[in-house]
């Protein structure tokens, strides 16, 4: 029998932009952060890690980029263009720090908050973005990879990007599509086998039109984050988002983790012939 998909993507030809069906907050509360992130798709948390804590990680993660055990390991995502550190990914199973921030309540809390039941780690990654040299990410959903390369069912899910240096509007800061995250963007272009090993370093497959993209923007405007280091970006898995290289003196780096439901757990994936390695997409539905 063959499966429901809500959500078809990497089609032959251009799609229809498709409703979402699910609510964005699945928990009770209120309050403005959440009424905010229902609206927008994201809310900013303003000094959500005190000074001393952002000293802390950023050792941490400036420990990481330059650790020799890392240097040929997988998890390690280099810059196309200078081969400088990019990403690492399960940045929680290589530092017993980030594995104990991601349980606190105001981390996890969050998430549980706006999903309404237990979540699980989908992925984990630190992101670099160097001055002079730092690529920035092309405007994309997440859900949209996530449903397609790793069996994602709903966007019952929630990104929380921690920011571990200043974020300025010129460094290459986070752009957001406010209201975005209630239209799903089907991509054209099949998924070529062992695609992550390319759109980890520069996407192009799963990525929308120039066309879908003036649409969404006419129609919902373009916001950035920016705020001091400590401060965080909490947003849907299907909001449009993207930034734009960083050619200032000052690095850009974050801590980025995503939560899943417990009731939203992976299958096979929607638009690819096998899932993507489970450090990118973890298929250990264990809550936090």
């Amino acid at each position: 029998m063959e499966r429901m998909d809500r959500y078809p993507t990497r089609r032959a030809e251009p799609a229809p932009h498709i409703p979402r069906r699910e609510p964005t907050v699945w928990g009770e509360g209120s309050g403005e952060q959440l009424s905010t992130y229902d609206r927008d798709g994201f809310a900013v948390v303003d000094a959500l890690l005190n000074p001393d804590e952002v000293a802390e990680f950023r050792a941490e993660i400036e420990r990481l980029m330059v650790d020799p055990a890392l240097a040929d390991d997988d998890r390690v995502i280099r810059e196309k263009a200078s081969n400088q550190v990019r990403s690492v990914f399960e940045v929680h199973k290589l530092s017993a720090a980030v594995a104990d921030l991601v349980r606190e309540t105001r981390i996890a809390g969050l998430a549980r908050q706006v999903l309404g039941s237990d979540v699980y780690l989908h992925q984990t990654r630190v992101n670099y973005m160097p001055g002079f040299r730092g690529s920035g990410f092309y405007w994309h959903s997440d859900f949209e990879t996530w449903h397609a390369e790793d069996g994602m069912p709903a966007p019952r899910a929630v990104s929380l990007s921690i920011a571990m240096t200043d974020n300025y509007p010129f460094n290459g800061s986070l752009m957001v599509m406010p209201g975005s995250h209630r239209t799903f963007v089907p991509c054209v272009g099949a998924t070529p086998e062992g695609h992550y090993r390319q759109s980890l370093r520069e996407q192009e497959i799963g990525v929308p039109t120039t066309q879908d993209v003036t649409v969404l923007a006419d129609r919902c405007g373009i916001r950035q984050f920016t705020g001091a280091a400590g401060s965080a970006l909490l947003f849907d898995s299907n909001i449009m988002h993207g930034s734009s290289s960083n050619i200032t003196p000052f690095p850009r780096s974050n801590i980025f983790l995503v939560f899943n439901s417990v009731e939203n757990t992976l299958v096979q994936p929607y638009a690819a012939a096998s899932p993507r390695p489970t450090y990118i997409a973890s298929r250990d539905f264990t809550p936090v």
